[in-house]
């Protein structure tokens, strides 16, 4: 409601003062060029009695005779009657200019005239709109009847448009001054552990230093996204801007204090700066600067708050006609894709029921039993919606996934482009429709990869069944931001964009690349965890024959798929623990307990 409000009022508010400065430029050119045309004052006797006396040929001095219009008869006119009245020609087209340049004026002025006419029109047409605007505004919120409010503003005029605006300048500078109040910046808030404190990230000139290091895994890094650099910049910005013009009113200063130094602040007086973010509220900044002598520091602190917040879409999405073809490329690992088609059989046929299946298989070794064990799922479950492409060719997962979408020939589909080892729910299934338009966006999940199994558990025989290891936990997994290869997208937009790049071979590389790719465009890339997918551990062979950049990035892979950082330090430190073990039972042994 509060947000309705300020929006109308700042709607009237603008309107009324774009209308105020056009009206008043137009008068102040008339002005001007009122000012700029007119003759100059002249003490020549000839002039001053000539123009007063103007004879009955001089239309825009009350005549009769014929005008400016006449051209060479006019002008002729002029000068018989100078001559037959005796007195100087010059006088007389003085008079003659005189009158040409008067009714350029008087035109002048009824063009401006019709101008001010037609922008009155333009303000009442944009006060009809913003009427309009309003009232939808006052359904949406559920606010008293329009007809109230229009017929007090028409009575109240641009008082009440300057009232209005006053109004929500006001309640929008006690908004904003609440929330400065709610935040953390001159004094703190109880908490109720250590785990509900924000922490801060300091920053220089050239580097920032943060705990949530994101994709790049650095500590320590120059401000990659463009927000965050902006965001910086513009704090410093303000920051010097302040320093160098400092205001009477400024930290409750004496005089003395208050009168301007011959010091100028520059970036290289900056020393560092800490900012940090109450998403309900907003973000702090405090900077420190250099002063005027080795132990003089001043110290700015910016809150940039958080408005209200507004709706910005309401839409209606109906998935119920909207089928998946899920392409999965492969090569041997039939134990794999059985394990596979279990979960495909119960999510995809039971459960969601519009999803088709696209397998290239690549070679022939084990062809057949992949043939087999999609004619099983067919029978069984009565599923015709698959198709099985074979590449003789060496395996590349992005060729066998450009051939699987591009092999398509019913129109637009949603592609998921999946592996054999991944497991999904049937509400990622809705999450992928939900995430991705043709046109306008791609959905790129960050998918919850499982740690080996053997170590969570302790043994082999200790693991659970599938279904019970998917928990999201530190100690059983990771979410798997480094990885692009699961992404739901249209076929129109994986044509457009230009597909894989069908000259990688082997593991990795070719979804960094169609990532990039729909990062330069412009469509909306959306990257978020993905509760409903998940990477189920397997051992990792890295070959030999893997390109350098290739061979590093997948024993990265292998290294982090394999336990948590706890995990492997406990894992590596055993021989340590085991002796340490050893010698507490020992010390037990030798001193029983007392009766």
């Amino acid at each position: 409601m509060l947000h309705a409000a300020m929006l109308r009022r700042g709607l009237l508010a603008w309107v009324c003062r774009v209308g105020g400065v056009l009206v008043l430029l137009c008068c102040s050119l008339s002005l001007l060029y009122v000012m700029t045309c007119s003759p100059p004052h002249s003490d020549d006797p000839l002039l001053s009695h000539a123009l007063p006396r103007a004879g009955p040929n001089h239309p825009s001095l009350g005549g009769t005779g014929p005008g400016i219009g006449a051209g060479a008869v006019g002008t002729g006119g002029a000068r018989a009657g100078a001559a037959q009245s005796g007195g100087p020609p010059g006088v007389q087209s003085y008079q003659v200019l005189l009158q040409e340049r008067e009714e350029q004026h008087h035109l002048h002025i009824s063009s401006l005239k019709k101008q001010i006419a037609q922008l009155k029109e333009a303000l009442q047409e944009r006060s009809q709109q913003l009427k309009g605007v309003q009232e939808s505004l006052k359904r949406a919120t559920g606010g008293p009847a329009g007809g109230q409010e229009a017929g007090a503003g028409s009575q109240g005029g641009g008082l009440g448009d300057s009232q209005g605006a006053r109004s929500q300048q006001a309640d929008l500078q006690d908004f904003l001054r609440s929330q400065l109040s709610k935040a953390e910046v001159t004094a703190g808030t109880r908490l109720p552990s250590e785990y509900a404190v924000v922490p801060f990230e300091s920053f220089t000139l050239q580097r920032v230093y943060q705990l949530e290091m994101g994709l790049t895994r650095h500590p320590e890094e120059k401000p990659v996204r463009k927000d965050k650099r902006e965001a910086l910049g513009e704090v410093l910005e303000t920051a010097l801007h302040s320093l160098n013009t400092p205001s009477s009113q400024q930290d409750s200063r004496s005089a003395e204090q208050n009168t301007q130094t011959s010091k100028v602040y520059t970036p290289s007086d900056f020393v560092e700066g800490i900012t940090r973010t109450e998403k309900d509220k907003g973000t702090l900044y405090e900077l420190t600067f250099r002063g005027e002598s080795s132990h003089e520091f001043r110290r700015l602190v910016l809150f940039r708050p958080f408005g209200p917040l507004m709706k910005a879409k309401n839409e209606r999405v109906n998935t119920a006609n909207i089928p998946i073809n899920i392409i999965v490329p492969l090569s041997r690992r039939t134990d794999k894709f059985k394990h596979f088609m279990q979960n495909f059989r119960e999510v995809c046929v039971r459960q969601d029921g519009r999803v088709h299946l696209t397998v290239v298989y690549f070679g022939n070794e084990q062809m057949s039993e992949v043939r087999s064990t999609l004619e099983n799922t067919s029978r069984e479950v009565h599923f015709k919606n698959f198709t099985l492409l074979q590449l003789d060719e060496e395996f590349s997962r992005g060729r066998g996934l450009d051939v699987g979408a591009r092999a398509w020939k019913g129109g637009n589909v949603l592609l998921f482009f999946c592996d054999v080892d991944i497991y999904f729910t049937a509400d990622f299934l809705n999450t992928c429709r939900l995430n991705t338009q043709p046109g306008k966006k791609v959905f790129y999940p960050v998918l919850f990869s499982q740690y080996n199994p053997t170590l969570i558990y302790g043994s082999q025989e200790h693991v659970p069944p599938v279904e019970q290891q998917l928990v999201i936990k530190k100690d059983t997994g990771f979410w798997r931001d480094f990885g692009f290869g699961m992404t739901c997208q249209y076929r129109s937009d994986f044509i457009n964009i230009g597909g894989f790049d069908i000259d990688i071979k082997g593991w990795g590389g070719e979804d960094v690349h169609l990532y990039r790719k729909y990062l330069h465009s412009n469509l909306l890339v959306v990257r978020a965890p993905s509760r409903g997918l998940f990477h189920l551990w397997h051992e990792k062979h890295c070959a030999d024959e893997l390109a350098p950049d290739q061979y590093r990035m997948c024993m990265q892979s292998k290294a982090m798929n394999e336990a948590s950082h706890g995990q492997l330090g406990m894992l590596f430190f055993r021989h340590e623990i085991e002796t340490h073990l050893r010698k507490q039972k020992q010390q037990q042994n030798s001193n029983p307990k007392k009766s």
